[in-house]
């Protein structure tokens, strides 16, 4: 049996309203919201009282998912926001852009900042990494 494909990253957030207002000012479209609680999404997540608010973000070519989720319950027991870029674990999701100076133009209106520099790769990318919406780290890539 062969994988089929990466159905979707997920990112826990606090303000789940202006992170999805934030990601669709970078492109995505809002694809559906909804409540997950009950028996069987505990067993999923071995989180046994969970209710969630998830929104579902989708690109615009509809291959790639972001699932933001906001926990109403159990709070939130950790927070890795602030991890430097070589910090283990998951780190940061990468969206290709057309232009990256009129996206971070447009990001920065909705609090995004700019980690280090934008730089070229080999006449190939411009590339750059940003602080969004609750200090989460998104690159940014565009092909020369």
């Amino acid at each position: 049996m062969a994988l089929k494909r990466m159905d979707n990253v997920g990112i826990v957030v606090e303000d789940l309203v202006g992170t999805i207002e934030f990601f669709r000012e970078l492109g995505l479209e809002l694809e559906g919201r909804a409540t997950i609680e009950g028996e069987w999404a505990g067993r999923v997540t071995g989180l046994s009282d969970q209710r969630v608010e998830i929104a579902m973000m989708r690109t615009p070519d509809g291959h790639s998912r972001l699932e933001l989720s906001r926990f109403l319950a159990p709070k939130v027991i950790a927070d890795h926001r602030n991890a430097p870029v070589n910090a283990l674990g998951y780190l940061r999701v990468m969206f290709a852009v057309d232009d990256v100076d009129e996206t971070l133009e447009r990001l920065r209106k909705r609090g995004a900042q700019l980690v280090g520099e934008v730089v070229e790769y080999k006449d190939a990318y411009r590339l750059c990494y940003i602080r969004g919406p609750e200090r989460l780290l998104i690159g940014l890539a565009q092909e020369l």
